[in-house]
């Protein structure tokens, strides 16, 4: 059985050691097995454990939807449904955050277009973040 330390798993995981202690502190793996000097000793399950929880961040889970895959990770066939609607609900949120980039995308796009440095002392962008900003003031039902 392979055992390696704190920092050979980090290493291989590619994270921090400190970030290894966090996930054994919040229990999103269990308490790592220690050697008779009291150091931490990962087995390939806890690492194969925290490959799963990088890729879950991959993914864009959060660290208590991790919780909740993991939990369905040990039976998975009975967790189907459950994974689905969670992957589900992610996936909607991306795709409403994927809306929103397109539409940041368009009006960055607009901006910089709009900017040449033909213009005599006015500046398109500054202009349309200054007037968004002095939007975002004014309450929505107070707006001119």
């Amino acid at each position: 059985m392979q055992i390696c330390s704190i920092g050979e798993a980090a290493q291989q995981l590619g994270i921090s050691a400190d970030t290894l202690r966090y996930y054994e502190k919040i229990n999103l793996i269990p308490r790592v097995t220690r050697t008779a000097s009291g150091f931490r000793a990962y087995s390939a399950k806890d690492l194969s454990r925290l490959r799963f929880i990088k890729r879950s961040q991959a993914m864009n889970f959060s660290l208590k939807e991790i919780a909740e895959l993991l939990t369905m990770r040990e039976k998975p066939t009975a967790a189907r449904s459950e994974v689905r609607e969670l992957t589900y609900q992610k996936l909607k949120k991306v795709k409403e955050r994927l809306n929103e980039l397109q539409t940041l995308h368009q009006e960055l796009q607009l901006l910089v277009n709009l900017c040449t440095d033909s213009q005599d002392g006015e500046c398109p962008i500054i202009d349309s973040l200054d007037v968004d900003s002095k939007n975002a003031l004014v309450s929505p039902d107070k707006k001119e």
